[in-house]
Formats: structure tokens, sequence, C-alpha cells
């Protein structure tokens, strides 16, 4: 964070990492703990969260068990963070989950709120109480990241719950962004192809097409999206990322449909 733009400017800063306890979440939070932020994990399992922490140094890591989709475990969460930290400079909400394949009529309509309920309105709610906290305290401001997908973008066949989660989640970024102006506030979000994690090993195996075949698809090394993050995190607060797609150069991406 750079001194007069709403962050300090004698340390990294303070961050929060949503789903830091495996995948892109557990690459993101040991960069920025690496380059001296102060990292609170939220995630489900507490056993997960210690293992990502595990060479943190001391005071750095801020390990807190949190269920997004629960909204008093979320506003409880975020208090825990200001009482260790006394602030929050960057949030990168990152927690989500692929949900159910198949046609619209075959999709379980329990299993669509699930879906949506951790990747947009859990996305909202860590939102909500950083926009809050940034809002208010002094100096003011901070940086906002969203995790969107590249099914932001382009939906591969079969995911419609996990498509429409991610297409509201742009719809989230960019009121973030208007509203968070006058507050020292940047909303960005960043769209990812087939980086190589648990969630994307099926797909490296065989994924479904457009033309209904089933193909390996291309991934790449998570940590690129860390250098990313760390990248966007560490402008200063006048200079906005709103979109950045970064993804498996041979993925079929433009000519997904």
């Amino acid at each position: 964070m750079s001194a007069g733009s709403g962050g300090p400017s004698h340390e990294a800063g303070v961050a929060v990492v949503t789903g830091a306890g495996s995948g892109l979440g557990r690459v993101i939070t040991r960069r920025l703990l690496e380059h001296g932020y102060r990292v609170a994990l939220l995630g489900r399992r507490a056993d997960a969260l210690a293992e990502t922490a595990a060479e943190a140094a001391a005071g750095a890591a801020l390990q807190l068990p949190t269920d997004v989709t629960d909204e008093a475990a979320v506003a409880r969460a975020f208090e825990a963070v200001v009482e260790a930290f006394g602030r929050i400079d960057l949030l990168v909400n990152n927690a989500g989950t692929f949900g159910p394949a198949g046609e619209a009529d075959e999709i379980a309509v329990h299993a669509w709120r699930e879906v949506i309920d951790v990747n947009l309105t859990g996305t909202f709610l860590c939102c909500r109480e950083a926009f809050r906290i940034m809002r208010d305290q002094i100096p003011q401001g901070g940086r906002i990241i969203n995790n969107g997908s590249i099914s932001a973008q382009v939906p591969r066949p079969g995911q419609i719950a996990y498509a429409a989660s991610k297409h509201a989640v742009t719809g989230l970024t960019r009121s973030l962004a208007l509203d968070g102006r006058r507050h020292h506030i940047v909303c960005g979000q960043i769209d990812i192809g087939n980086a190589t994690t648990d969630m994307t090993a099926g797909i490296a195996r065989g994924a479904r097409q457009a033309d209904g075949s089933v193909r390996p698809e291309p991934t790449f090394d998570p940590s690129h999206v860390a250098d990313v993050v760390l990248a966007m995190a560490q402008l200063p607060l006048d200079v906005s990322v709103p979109a950045l797609t970064i993804l498996a150069t041979d993925m079929p991406y433009l000519g997904r449909g």
C-alpha cells in the first residue's frame, strides 16, 4: 500500500482471504504472508487453515473457521480480524463451489441454492463486512478482489448454477466499485480459467465441451494467480483493476460455445 492513498505505509497491510484452507485460497494466502501481509484465513475446516498457515511468522496469520454463508459467523470473523489486527486493507473473496452438473430441469432447487449461497451470498456477506470496516477505519479505504471465474464470462455446458452465480458476482463487483469510490474502496474481479487445484482435477482428465464431446483441458500453475492478486494488492488505491482474466493459454475459452 502507498502512503497517502488510504493504506498504511509502514507495513504491507492486513488481508482477509476466504476459502483459505485449500486450492487457490491456500496459494494466495501463502503469497501474501511471504510479502509481509498479516492475513486472516477464513474457511470451513480448522485443520486445513492450520496447514495453510503452518509456516507463517508468529502473529502473522489469524485462523478463523467460518462458513461464509452464515451471516452471524461472517460478522464475528470480521470483528475478530479488526480486534486482532486493527484494520482491513484487502479482502480476497475466493471461497466457491462448482455445484451440480446438468441441464436446468435436472438441477434440484436445494442444490441451486447451495451454489448461490456460497458463490454469491457468501461473497456479498464478506464484502458487506469489509466495506463497512474499510469505510469507517482511519486511514480510510481498502481493496476487494473477487474471484469471478471464466464462467462469469462464458459458461460451460451443464453448469447453469455455477455460471449464474459467477455472472452475478460480476454485477456485485461492479456495484461495489461504484459505491466504494467516495470511500477509497477499490473493487475488482479476477476471472480464472483452469488453474491447477483439486477443484479442476477433473477438467485436466476430461471436460464436457459445447459440441458434446469430452476432452482434457490444459491447466496452469496457481502461483500465477497469487502473483496477480499480489500485484493488484500492492497498487495504490487511486489505481483500479476492474477486471482481469488469467487462463491456460490453450484452454477452449474464446471458442467455448
